[in-house]
């Protein structure tokens, strides 16, 4: 357990300061070094000292745990030039203003920073404890999990040690929790592939919402711990070990995949886990907002959200249709094969990666079915990736809204989502974003191809990144195989195409524009 010691103590200690934020006009965010007030005053000197001391003091616990004094030392001075930057960069910050602002573009920056940065923190242990064989497995497993891709490089689960095994499903629970910040406050407040849509009080950093920002993240964190609990009880019950239950509790609500063993869920052979995997990611699909009215004992707003109803409409009939094709081909019996088929429906198109059996040896009608579930993910606000079904939906508003100004050239028709009108900012920012995921998963795919991957492990790697499901297809990255037999440069790719995917890739790409770093 000492690697989890190690990123215990890595996590920051906070000064005696606060640190507020509050939002000014659109698009403005103005950040108080507080000391007496609300009001922005000068830098606390305390408050650094206390930054500058806490951090170097944490380097040199982790040197000394993880490798003894020699590594202490190492670290301490690590820590120390790491405290001087911070303090720099906080000087800059701050200097000469009494009320900072910070801009949109510096929000782009942070989000990006802040998960490379957590992403960073999470390759230690495999680092430090020499589980994989190189820096760049390490940092893979680590983004797939932060990114609750479920992608991974590891062989032999069943005999690795206990703490990175939950090390692994930490990072994925981590992710999860991050992943519904992120789809809550972030991206709606940035306008994000039409994220804007889902704008509320939790998105919305004004002064006086910042209260109810507060309360309403809060609450998401109590459900969110609250259904990890229940799931983690569930398959206590269902026949899994305490640790199996914990860690597979965790990756389960967080729909990242992470496993104890090699043969994921099938290790099991139970009937009741599968059912109760499929309960949980199912939930762990829906947009978290609407858990939120269950505590005030409301269950209107979840049952008639129409995005729900589409998204099990949709999970619904590519199930029936499996279900028809295994039945059919008498690969199964009935019985087997509907279970199967709801579990495999649910494993791919809510992200999570699961797996009961290899869904490739079901025949091409299969494989391309699930292929096709790849991009489809989950819900708005939920743990899934993917393009999301209200995108869909989206879609499926702007093809009937073609279809009948074909008929009708000079009507004017009224565009509406779960009672919210659809402008062309929105409209576009959707479009926009089905584009781009469309010319990442291209380029990632003939990036891949170029390394001298096959077809199918080229393409597939690039969708299952992007979409942050994890299994791939074909003999190399299928549900039965790992990432591990990728070159270095491979994983490099399918690491930016995970990140680009779970973060809704505009994030990222913004980065990239000369107009970003314009003045």
């Amino acid at each position: 357990m000492r690697f989890l010691l190690c990123m215990i103590l890595l996590l920051p200690v906070t000064a005696s300061a606060d640190w507020p934020a509050s939002l000014g006009r659109e698009g403005e965010c103005r950040v108080c070094v507080v000391r007496g007030g609300g009001h922005g005053t000068d830098v606390d000197p305390a408050g650094v000292r206390a930054t500058v001391l806490s951090t170097i003091g944490q380097a040199d616990a982790v040197g000394q745990v993880a490798g003894g004094p020699p590594v202490g030392i190492l670290a301490n001075r690590l820590g120390l030039r790491a405290a001087m930057v911070t303090v720099a960069v906080l000087l800059m910050i701050l200097r000469g203003k009494r009320r900072p602002t910070l801009r949109i573009r510096e929000m782009f920056l942070l989000t990006n920073l802040a998960w490379l940065m957590v992403c960073g923190f999470g390759a230690l242990p495999f680092i430090l404890s020499h589980t994989v064989g190189s820096f760049t497995d390490a940092v893979f497993e680590s983004v797939s999990g932060v990114t609750t891709t479920g992608a991974t490089v590891l062989s032999g689960l069943d005999s690795l040690p206990a703490d990175i095994l939950l090390w692994r499903s930490i990072m994925q629970w981590i992710g999860g929790l991050g992943i519904i910040a992120l789809g809550a406050a972030v991206l709606p407040f940035l306008r994000i592939g039409g994220m804007r849509l889902f704008k509320t009080e939790s998105s919305d950093l004004s002064d006086k919402a910042l209260p109810r920002t507060r309360r309403i993240l809060t609450q998401l964190l109590l459900v969110y711990v609250a259904l990890s609990l229940a799931c983690f009880v569930s398959y206590w019950i269902g026949g899994m070990t305490v640790f199996d239950a914990i860690n597979h509790a965790m990756t389960t609500v967080s729909t990242g995949g992470f496993s104890t063993h090699d043969r994921s869920i099938a290790h099991f052979d139970s009937s009741a886990i599968e059912v109760i995997a499929m309960v949980f990611m199912l939930l762990a699909a829906i947009p978290f907002m609407l858990y939120l009215p269950l505590l005030h004992g409301r269950v209107q707003p979840l049952v008639s959200d129409g995005q729900v109803r589409s998204m099990l409409l949709v999970y619904g009939s590519v199930a029936a249709m499996c279900l028809a094709w295994l039945v059919a081909t008498e690969q199964f019996g009935p019985g087997l094969a509907l279970r199967e088929a709801i579990f495999g429906v649910l494993s791919i198109a809510t992200t999570t990666g699961y797996v009961s059996a290899d869904y490739t040896n079901w025949g091409s009608f299969a494989i391309v079915l699930f292929f096709l579930l790849t991009f489809v993910g989950g819900c708005s606000g939920s743990t899934s990736g993917g393009i999301k079904i209200f995108r869909f939906k989206i879609a499926f508003v702007m093809l009937r809204e073609t279809m009948q100004r074909l008929l009708h050239p000079r009507a004017t028709f009224s565009r509406s989502l779960q009672n919210q009108a659809l402008n062309d900012e929105v409209m576009a920012s959707v479009m926009a974003f089905a584009l781009v995921f469309a010319v990442t998963v291209g380029i990632a795919a003939t990036i891949l191809a170029a390394l001298g991957n096959d077809f199918v492990t080229s393409f597939s790697a690039a969708a299952t990144a992007t979409a942050n499901v994890g299994p791939g297809i074909g003999d190399v990255i299928g549900p039965s195989q790992s990432f591990a037999t990728l070159s270095d440069a491979s994983k490099w790719v399918v690491c930016i195409a995970m990140l680009l995917g779970r973060l809704e890739i505009f994030t990222v790409l913004i980065l990239l524009t000369p107009g970003f770093w314009r003045d």
